[in-house]
């Protein structure tokens, strides 16, 4: 999904009307444990006098793997679909957590298959939803207007699969899915819940993955979404720095990329009214059947030009607010008044709130036309959780587990945790920073074969695509125009769950990745 989990304490801040991301916790510095071939190899004896880890926990079950099929591309494609662990160890070689993952990988051992590691955000959120949401051979529908947390969870084959064209692994971060630390609440936050250890560690999953299934001669992808998208660029320049693991290129979906660029609404930077303004206009594009690239290239237009003069003038220019109100209020639709009220400045609380109050109904930060009734209709403020997030929670959770536990067989008595919560209020978010494009263009500079695709939905507001689109006009050409592509589609944070979005997502994918 998601990306992910939504920012606890973010209903302060859109009130304030800032651009958040639903996976926008950053973290400080914090020691990483590392994952584990080497110390796995440690002779019998050395094994024996290993430490026990803090919390006595039954183990998890042994990787389980079974044959499934696809129908895909007008051919069934046979595969097998494992379950299993990664350990994590401190220096010192004692066990600290186990990272569980689900892998779909084409039999045949060919050496130039290529195999993506998919990353899901948060902070908090398991891989559920680009598995069983994207590029997984199996698919549940969420994410579309109407969906309920009632809906059967029963999933389909996925047209829109990846893996005819890629082996696919999705990992679940300690916390999230099944996976667990072994430490107590302390060592736990301080080793997994920071952006430093999370990145440092996850790469070194990422490694001990590839060893351990000899995959090390195969081309490799990252991708991740949402506060993934920050994981994303991170890990690969990780992976080149520190694992000593080339990859080969970079996706990230609705990806959180600069928490520098992110401000309160009350700042004199004009950036998160900037970033906000074109996606509240897709928005209601879309609710008027008018959606189209060209309407959406007259508004990046005007955010970046007479927007940002008029924004900064302020009072200095009396005719500057009038005329922010008259072009916010005609891209957003909402009433020129209301719109006067906020001296142009629409905030995204009040966006999703007053476009559907009409109905009586909330819009989700995710896609703002997915809506859910407002339960507290006459309240002054907002009382209601995301439409989105409401409904996708138990279809998505009920989903996994029955695959997990019932179709593979890998039995646990462990709850699945689809959004933690817990993770996400946990983690320790440091300053702003813009470390995933710093990394993004060490990366880039450092592999002249790899490439970046970036996508988004044109409705999401957690993720706004025009941060993207300032980041990307900002980069170094690399030697070519087309190392970093920007691709927006129909749709919100989870585009994909628009079979044409998908599709079209897929085209992208296949280009990166030199398919046919």
């Amino acid at each position: 999904m998601i990306r992910e989990l939504p920012v606890r304490g973010r209903v302060a801040r859109v009130a304030r009307g800032a651009a958040w991301c639903a996976a926008v916790f950053v973290a400080g510095l914090a020691f990483a444990p590392w994952s584990t071939m080497a110390a796995d190899a440690k002779p019998a004896a050395d094994a024996g006098a290993e430490k026990k880890p803090d919390l006595e926990l039954p183990p998890l079950p042994a990787d389980k793997t079974i044959k499934q099929s696809v129908r895909v591309g007008g051919r069934t494609l046979s595969y097998e679909a494992t379950v299993g662990t990664i350990p994590v160890r401190d220096a010192k070689g004692k066990k600290i957590a186990d990272v569980v993952y689900t892998a779909y990988t084409v039999p045949g051992n060919d050496p130039h298959r290529p195999v993506t590691f998919a990353f899901n955000g948060g902070p908090g959120a398991s891989s559920v939803y680009l598995n069983m949401g994207a590029i997984g051979p199996k698919r549940i529908q969420f994410g579309v207007d109407g969906d309920a947390p009632s809906d059967a969870a029963i999933t389909q084959d996925n047209a829109n699969t990846w893996l005819d064209m890629s082996d696919l692994v999705f990992i679940d971060p300690v916390g999230t899915g099944f996976s667990r630390s072994l430490e107590d609440e302390e060592h736990t936050k301080k080793d997994f819940y920071s952006t430093e250890a999370d990145i440092k560690y996850l790469s070194r999953v990422v490694y001990d993955w590839l060893v351990k299934h000899g995959r090390l001669r195969a081309p490799k992808y990252v991708m991740g979404e949402s506060y993934g998208g920050y994981r994303a660029p991170r890990i690969a320049y990780a992976l080149q720095t520190q694992m000593g693991v080339g990859v080969n290129g970079l996706v990230m979906v609705s990806p959180y990329l600069d928490p520098a660029a992110i401000g309160d609404g009350d700042a004199l930077s004009p950036l998160p009214w900037m970033i906000n303004l074109p996606s509240m206009t897709a928005g209601h594009l879309e609710s008027q059947g008018k959606l189209t690239p060209a309407a959406m290239a007259d508004v990046e237009t005007y955010v970046r030009t007479q927007f940002v003069t008029d924004f900064l003038a302020g009072r200095s220019d009396p005719g500057a607010i009038n005329r922010m109100v008259q072009k916010v209020s005609a891209y957003t639709g909402l009433d020129p008044a209301l719109v006067a009220k906020l001296d142009g400045r629409v905030d995204i609380g009040t966006f999703l709130r007053e476009t559907h109050r009409s109905e009586k109904k909330i819009g989700s930060v995710y896609d703002s036309n997915v809506t859910a009734f407002d339960p507290f209709p006459g309240s002054a403020e907002r009382q209601s959780g995301d439409p989105i997030l409401d409904a996708l929670l138990a279809p998505t959770t009920s989903a996994m587990v029955d695959f997990i536990t019932r179709e593979v067989g890998w039995k646990t008595d462990a709850h699945y945790e689809a959004l933690s919560y817990a993770v996400n209020k946990a983690w320790d978010r440091g300053d702003a920073d813009d470390k995933p494009v710093a990394d993004l263009r060490k990366a880039i500079a450092n592999d002249p074969n790899m490439k970046v695709l970036i996508v988004h939905g044109y409705n999401d507001l957690s993720c706004p695509f025009y941060t993207s689109r300032l980041i990307i006009d900002q980069l170094p050409s690399f030697g070519q125009a087309q190392r970093v592509k920007l691709s927006i589609y129909p749709g919100g944070h989870m585009f994909y769950s628009r079979s044409t979005s998908a599709a079209a997502f897929k085209a992208d994918a296949a280009t990166l990745f030199g398919a046919k």
